[in-house]
């Protein structure tokens, strides 16, 4: 299994390449651009099955390894006069550039092909941007009887003696 050279994600002062990988050549390891990072640029390695991104974050070293599957799918964004195709993961910070292209033909191609690759749906940018429904949370807590009514037991109605008809209820005092 081959590696493709690595790639950066951030173009030199006056360069004008842009980030293009082939999604036929994994597994890709190449850098990125990250605004929360240290020196503001994170490693990515790109498998078929997996992710792996290492990043350094106030001094400190860490490497998360994800599967592709937990990803939502590959999007196509507009940027200023160029296209951007992006590995879309519901925490927007975990979220990995493929590609960038003016060449709307060419990056249509490359989005169907990163799409097959990783077996996930072909987003579209407004899609993405919607945020999730916020999860309703289940408080099992609030169905129980307080504690201090806990020791005693439910009551049930005395069941006094039936009266029969004809008869009177003879009521004795005290």
């Amino acid at each position: 299994m081959g590696r493709q050279t690595a790639k950066s994600g951030i173009n030199p002062v006056g360069s004008s390449r842009q980030l293009q990988l082939d999604p036929l050549s994994l597994p890709v390891r190449f850098d990125a651009y990250d605004i929360h990072a240290d020196g503001g640029v994170r490693q990515i390695e790109l498998h078929r099955e997996r992710v792996v991104m290492r990043r350094a974050l106030h001094g400190m070293r860490m490497s998360v390894n994800m599967r592709v599957c937990d990803f939502l799918g590959v999007a196509l964004r507009s940027a200023a006069d160029a296209w951007m195709l992006v590995l879309v993961h519901r925490d927007p910070c975990l979220t990995i550039p493929l590609g960038a292209s003016s060449d709307p033909d060419g990056i249509t191609s490359a989005w169907q092909a990163w799409s097959e690759i990783f077996a996930l749906p072909q987003l579209l940018e407004n899609a993405v941007c919607e945020p999730a429904p916020r999860r309703r949370r289940h408080n099992a807590i609030a169905a129980r009887r307080p504690k201090f009514l806990m020791r005693r037991r439910g009551g049930a109605p005395l069941n006094a003696a039936p009266v029969h008809q004809g008869e009177r209820e003879i009521i004795a005092p005290d």
